[in-house]
């Protein structure tokens, strides 16, 4: 992805949280965390990461939870297993004589509690972030969402918080019937739908001033202050989003990614 030097942004620091339970994709989260689930034979959280790292973006601060020592075991792999290895049995020495491609991350994985909920989690992560705007997102939705449109909207409107909108994915198909026969049947639109929540934030670090404590829920009375008070904004994203909180979202990831990933950037 080319941008040209008025088009970039600067590189900032990026949040993701990844320590919730996932207990409606129990299928695959009574063995892992949600975010190390795989589409494609990795982690939906190294493609969200992929993501940001493909504008610029590399200082990550993981926030950690349930199974957070999973997390933990991946990344230390990742990094000390990918490429070749050359092994000499004789002496029991192990070195990389290749090391891949592997992208330039730094990642900072902090434990932030079990039961603690999002806004606490965030909260947490504020001697990491310290005074610069960051950027934070959700370890379970994917979207190709313009990370330089998003922050330069942000930057222009000077307030605390930017959340993204995104439609909601459309589940079932629309039926017209006449009587008791059908006479249309459609996949519904996603354009008939309202806006929700699609995370994927710009936030300043006085957003920290609106979450008191671990038992807060960041959706709830944080978000709603900031817009009571005139601080939160909404970029609205018409192209693909799509969370992953069921075992048929999951398959449907995976067979997105089989036939061309509309999230892919890199």
């Amino acid at each position: 992805m080319e941008r040209t030097a008025n088009e970039r942004v600067s590189q900032m620091k990026v949040g993701i949280l990844a320590g919730g339970y996932g207990t409606r994709l129990a299928e695959e989260t009574e063995v892992r965390p949600k975010p190390m689930v795989e589409i494609g034979g990795m982690p939906i959280l190294w493609h969200i990461m992929m993501h940001y790292y493909q504008y610029g973006h590399r200082d990550f601060a993981i926030a950690l939870g349930y199974k957070g020592d999973y997390i933990k075991r991946w990344f230390a792999d990742f990094c000390s297993l990918g490429g070749n290895l050359r092994i000499e049995t004789g002496n029991g020495k192990v070195s990389k004589t290749h090391n891949g491609e592997r992208p330039d991350w730094v990642v900072d994985l902090i434990d932030t509690g079990p039961k603690t909920l999002t806004g606490g989690r965030i909260k947490r992560l504020s001697d990491y972030f310290g005074k610069e705007t960051f950027l934070l997102t959700w370890g379970d939705g994917l979207s190709n969402v313009d990370l330089d449109a998003l922050i330069r909207f942000h930057k222009a409107h000077g307030r605390l918080a930017t959340v993204t909108a995104v439609r909601p994915p459309a589940r079932y198909g629309n039926i017209e019937t006449d009587g008791d026969q059908v006479t249309r049947f459609t996949e519904k639109s996603q354009l008939h739908e309202g806006w929700i929540n699609g995370a994927f934030f710009v936030l300043e670090p006085g957003i920290m001033d609106y979450i008191s404590g671990d038992d807060v829920m960041f959706e709830h009375a944080p978000l709603e202050s900031l817009a009571a008070d005139g601080q939160l904004m909404v970029y609205r994203h018409e192209s693909f989003w799509q969370c992953m909180d069921t075992l048929r979202e999951k398959h449907l990831l995976e067979e997105l990614w089989q036939n061309g990933a509309p999230w892919k950037s890199w």
